[in-house]
């Protein structure tokens, strides 16, 4: 993975105070640590932040953080949003080394149609979004893909059927269910009805024979 280059404007003031006021002007306050050195404060613009986020890999972007004259290999780690306007309101940058195994989290997308589901009428529940990977900083992939095209209703697909890349490894439980074909709930609200009426009409069906049995044995008498 080719790493974004974003520049951190080290000596930011801290507090909340100082953090509002440098929102205000359209940067965000960061903080930079790993590696075994002390934590700094930055900030970064927040627009080239967004830019540097939107691409494939998302969060999981590879970022040659520029500090003053220093240059890190970086991960937006954590990054914290207003609850309301879901705006970025502080990110944590974690330095990080080509060579070290990482915890991320990558997102699971669908691939191809559920024909068999939705000719029954039946729902794709899409149990994981995520995954939770180890890697190196440049195995790291944007996605994984899943094929639902031969899920049936009541099939699922598990943690342990997908074909991670070379280098990429979880530790999720490989029983863990993905995707599943549902039948939805009109069928099997439909099915319980059938269900009902068979059983009624089976003990009609007994009611009257039991009914029978008795005005013959009335006659004989």
């Amino acid at each position: 993975m080719a790493e974004v280059t974003l520049t951190a404007e080290p000596g930011r003031a801290t507090g909340t105070p100082e953090s509002k006021r440098l929102r205000a002007t359209g940067r965000i306050p960061a903080v930079v640590y790993g590696q075994g050195g002390a934590a700094t404060s930055v900030s970064v613009d927040a627009r080239e932040l967004r830019l540097a986020l939107s691409g494939e890999a998302g969060t999981n972007q590879l970022l040659d953080l520029q500090v003053g004259s220093d240059r890190h290999l970086t991960l937006a780690r954590v990054i914290q949003r207003h609850p309301v306007r879901n705006t970025v309101v502080h990110v944590d940058f974690q330095i990080v080394r080509r060579d070290e195994v990482l915890s991320v989290d990558v997102p699971i997308v669908l691939e191809g149609e559920a024909r068999a589901v939705h000719l029954e009428q039946g729902l794709v529940e899409q149990i994981l979004t995520s995954l939770t990977v180890q890697s190196n900083p440049g195995n790291i992939p944007n996605e994984l893909a899943v094929d639902i095209s031969e899920l049936q209703i009541g099939g699922t697909i598990r943690v342990g059927d997908l074909r991670l890349p070379a280098g990429v490894a979880t530790e999720v439980d490989p029983e863990e269910a993905i995707v599943m074909g549902a039948a939805s709930r009109v069928a099997a609200e439909v099915e319980e009805l059938d269900e009902e009426a068979a059983t009624a009409q089976a003990e009609g069906a007994s009611g009257a024979e039991t009914g029978d049995d008795r005005a013959g044995d009335g006659a004989e008498g």
